[in-house]
């Protein structure tokens, strides 16, 4: 039964590809190839495979290449958009550095007015004191002469009874009337001398008086002045800290510890920013030091932000045209651990904060690869390079060039692989420079 049937499968082969013979002649002898039904059929099938898989292929290059055309318009678009932001962003970053140092210089106006006011208010208390003991001395004197006046009256009555025990009638009566007249000639003189004295203090009352309203009056304005160059301060801090406190929260970064941490390592006593300390005598601080150590306070914390800002990697390494090739995440199966930027070979890459170079050199499918620590337990890859620039120990601050962009290690093309990670773990690196964009 097989065999029947494998004949007559044998006979319609041959009829539909009949047996041919391919003569092959040359100077001295003629030889045949024959080419049998089995053999045109296989040749047949080949000849249609390789037909269809360059077909396919062509097919698959040419979708390639226009998708390839729509996601590099694609890129040049978001490229510029994000250079449009980058351009406003630095414009906005100058306009917030003009103000803090504007908001400095009024700062300083403030204390220079302040201490201004607070001599005022010292010399003032010390003319109040002057009067004050002038008084006293002069109702001293006016006792001490009114204890005099008495004494003296009581010692020429003693004498008058001593006189009219021992003299006669007349010489009593002179007597007495001498000294009537002695006794109303030193009444009309003390009394002269009291009403002068009473009038002396009337006026340096009224003068005092006069003096104290004057005081109070400018020390009214200096407070009104006082309020509204606090408010522009506290308003001016406010301003410049609060997008400094946004882009470390949403870059996931501890504040509290990043800012008492730095407060510890910056210790140094002494500055412009040191909180302001007045003598009280025992008495409440003055409410214009309190207010002003705490606008000194937030100073203090504005200018530890703006270290740990240079500390912390909130820059883009690649200052030159350049587009995205890979995002942090998933990718053919495996964990993509950082971001890619693509550019020319050679592109300069710069170090996206300070910190102390650990490696640099040549590391497994990284290629040449630096690797950067920074401060509150944060390092930064650059991988893939073409030049390494800088030495292991070498301390780089946040700018400098520290190699060209190139294709070494496992790399299927001329780009940048830069990592960040924290505390040993990778996160995401566009979650720093998404958080920066409204600061720098």
């Amino acid at each position: 039964m097989r065999r029947s049937l494998r004949t007559k499968l044998g006979a319609a082969l041959e009829r539909r590809f009949p047996e041919k013979r391919l003569f092959l002649r040359s100077d001295t002898q003629t030889r045949f190839v024959r080419l049998s039904p089995a053999t045109q059929i296989t040749a047949i099938l080949g000849s249609a495979l390789i037909v269809g898989w360059a077909i396919m292929a062509s097919a698959i290059i040419l979708m390639d290449s226009l998708s390839a055309g729509s996601i590099r318009e694609q890129a040049e678009r978001e490229q510029r958009l994000y250079e449009e932001r980058l351009n406003t962003l630095s414009e906005e970053r100058d306009k917030r550095l003009a103000e803090a140092v504007a908001a400095q210089e009024r700062f300083t106006v403030a204390l220079d007015q302040v201490s201004e006011m607070q001599m005022r208010l010292l010399a003032s208390d010390e003319r109040r004191r002057e009067y004050e003991t002038g008084i006293e001395a002069i109702q001293a004197t006016l006792r001490r002469t009114i204890q005099e006046r008495d004494e003296a009256r009581a010692e020429a009555e003693l004498l008058q009874a001593r006189l009219e025990q021992n003299a006669s009638e007349d010489e009593r009566e002179r007597i007495r009337g001498a000294d009537a007249m002695g006794a109303l000639d030193l009444l009309a003189d003390a009394l002269e001398d009291t009403a002068e004295q009473r009038d002396e203090m009337h006026e340096f009352a009224r003068a005092a008086a006069e003096q104290v309203e004057t005081m109070e009056y400018e020390a009214q304005l200096a407070q009104e002045r006082n309020e509204r160059i606090f408010s522009q301060i506290e308003e001016a801090v406010a301003v410049s800290l609060e997008p400094l406190d946004d882009m470390f929260s949403s870059a996931g970064l501890p504040t509290d510890r990043i800012i008492g941490q730095l407060r510890s390592a910056y210790s140094g006593q002494g500055g412009p920013l040191t909180p302001l300390t007045f003598s009280t005598k025992g008495e409440m601080p003055h409410p214009d030091s309190l207010r002003a150590n705490e606008v000194l306070g937030k100073l203090d914390e504005l200018n530890l932000y703006r270290i740990a800002a240079q500390k912390t990697p909130f820059a883009v390494p690649v200052k030159s045209a350049y587009r995205f090739t890979s995002g942090f995440g998933p990718r053919w199966g495996r964990m993509h651990n950082g971001t890619d930027f693509a550019s020319s070979y050679g592109t300069p890459i710069y170090a996206t904060a300070d910190g102390v170079v650990v490696h640099a050199g040549w590391e497994g499918g990284y290629g040449r690869l630096i690797r950067i620590r920074h401060e509150f337990g944060i390092e930064t890859y650059y991988a893939h390079l073409s030049k390494i620039g800088v030495e292991v120990g070498q301390r780089v601050s946040r700018g400098d060039r520290i190699g060209d962009m190139g294709n070494s290690g496992r790399s299927t093309g001329t780009h940048l692989h830069y990592e960040v990670r924290q505390s040993g773990k990778p996160v995401n690196p566009m979650t720093y420079i998404k958080a920066a964009r409204d600061v720098f």
